[in-house]
């Protein structure tokens, strides 16, 4: 289903049910499709950090370097 942004405004409800049940939802600027309006996928959180790497130590950057890796970026 293709719709106008104004008739997606006064819409959005129904949209919203269309595309839950697996229908296509395109919204256009005129004749021209700009956006698609999909589900979000449950189950899939999203999660700061690298977990391959908790455990690990890491170099604090915020630490002034010592005299000798200042001199090597000199």
């Amino acid at each position: 289903m293709q719709m106008t942004i104004h008739a997606a405004k006064t819409n959005l409800s129904r949209l919203i049910d269309a595309a839950l049940r697996g229908e296509e939802v395109i919204i256009a600027r005129g004749n021209t499709p700009v956006v698609r309006l999909v589900p979000v996928v449950e189950g899939k959180k999203f999660k700061i950090g690298l977990p391959e790497f908790q455990g690990m130590s890491c170099p604090d950057f915020l630490e002034p370097m010592s005299e000798e890796e200042l001199r090597l970026w000199e």
